[in-house]
């Protein structure tokens, strides 16, 4: 991995840069799931979570929970859920815009005054393709997603996944564990918007 493979990781579609991490431990909530699958993305975000050295919580005291993930089959459900609208503003012309997309995910995050994240929120459609996806595999795709803020094409050509063709585990490839990892080194900041930022990243690279 070189600098500039960094750098495009977090590069936004107009050229400039852009990171956040969470500096507020994570407090996550899941709808429309199972109690198993519940688990399975309950611990892949504490997995993710753990790589890192940042912590989970039950609650967040401001907000309650501040990593909303919501499963459903199609979008205008989400107009249906109480309150979303004053969370996610101009819901409905958003979700008219997914639908026309044919779009299966959508992220949204809210911030800090420094520039981390506050809040997060994970919007899946679960359409005969995406429920193909094992849970495992998805459920660690969305805590990757949003443990910091990638550039919309960032996984565009690769996914940030593997699997490991001994076992058929999927796992977090390695390079992008280790961005994550220097990433939350506790002397780079929690939000940057110079490109400078990916040379100390790559500067802190852990490669085996």
């Amino acid at each position: 991995m070189t600098p500039q493979d960094v750098e495009a990781l977090f590069t936004r579609p107009d050229g400039s840069y852009g990171f956040a991490r969470w500096s507020r431990p994570i407090a996550p909530v899941v709808f429309g799931v199972e109690e198993a699958t519940l688990q399975t993305v309950k611990g892949a975000l504490e997995a993710v979570a753990t790589l890192v050295g940042h912590q989970m919580a039950e609650t967040d005291p401001e907000l309650g929970s501040n990593l909303m993930m919501f499963f459903f089959r199609e979008w205008d459900e989400l107009l249906k859920v109480p309150d979303l609208e004053r969370l996610i503003p101009d819901l409905k012309v958003l979700v008219g815009r997914l639908q026309e997309a044919d779009a299966t995910q959508y992220r949204a995050f809210r911030f800090e005054n420094d520039g981390s994240i506050q809040a997060a929120f994970v919007f899946l459609r679960m359409n005969d393709e995406m429920a193909k996806i094992p849970a495992e595999a998805l459920a660690l795709g969305e805590a990757v997603q949003t443990i910091v803020t990638w550039g919309p094409q960032a996984f565009a050509e690769q996914s940030p996944l593997a699997v490991v063709p001994e076992s058929g585990a999927t796992v977090l490839r390695p390079e992008i564990a280790a961005v994550i990892a220097a990433a939350y080194d506790r002397m780079m900041p929690v939000a940057a918007e110079d490109a400078s930022h990916a040379l100390r990243l790559f500067a802190r690279l852990r490669l085996d």
